[in-house]
């Protein structure tokens, strides 16, 4: 096992966490119109360029999560053979992994993120498109879904379903819904959360 810098002090973290949250809302405002701009050269209906984007947040965050899982239980197992605190394997793990990123396979985990996007029964369109066009948004959400995992407690993302009631404490209403309806059509972008509580909100269609 490579060294690592002793455990981060707690305003160190908050910092990260911080950084980690305004990434999340910059892949928002910024990326997610980049991709759309690109799935618009292959695809004309908005709506399907938007589910296919909201999907490959959702499948981002999957990947990246259980690639989480297999790293920390190498690097548990790992430090397990010399590990003697002060704190709990537990958070050396969470350390370790933060201070050596490079133990993610980000490709493996976008090329894993594009298979399942290809088979995905929401795209019928699926065969038909070439998703490595955003393979750059797809990245970014991988690595910073991987990253969220270090924290305590970690973050991860609301997972909405179609024709669910609309809730304003978790979502943005669209400015092309329908303000008078009370049930989603489909997401746009997933909210964040903390446990149970919204960090930032997501955005959702009504109709």
């Amino acid at each position: 096992m490579r060294t690592c810098s002793p455990p981060r002090p707690g305003r160190i973290d908050a910092a990260h966490r911080t950084c980690l949250i305004a990434r999340f809302s910059y892949l928002y405002a910024h990326d997610r119109l980049v991709a759309e701009t690109l799935l618009r050269t292959c695809i004309c209906n908005m709506e399907m360029v938007q589910r296919i984007i909201y999907i490959a947040a959702v499948e981002s965050f999957h990947a990246a999560k259980a690639a989480f899982r297999k790293v920390k239980i190498s690097v548990k197992d790992a430090l397990a053979l010399h590990h003697a605190g002060p704190e709990s394997l537990e958070v050396a793990a969470l350390e370790y992994i933060a201070c050596h990123k490079d133990l993610f396979n980000v490709c493996q985990c976008v090329q894993a993120v594009i298979c399942c996007m290809s088979s995905n029964p929401k795209i019928p369109c699926a065969p038909e498109i070439d998703f490595c066009v955003i393979r750059n948004l797809i990245r970014e959400l991988c690595c910073l879904a991987f990253l969220m995992q270090t924290l305590v407690p970690p973050l991860d993302i609301a997972v909405g379903e179609d024709g669910e009631v609309f809730n304003k404490s978790m979502y943005h209403r669209s400015c092309d819904s329908d303000f008078t309806a009370s049930l989603v059509a489909y997401h746009k972008w997933p909210a964040l959360m903390e446990r149970n509580v919204v960090i930032v909100k997501g955005e959702a269609v009504t109709r």
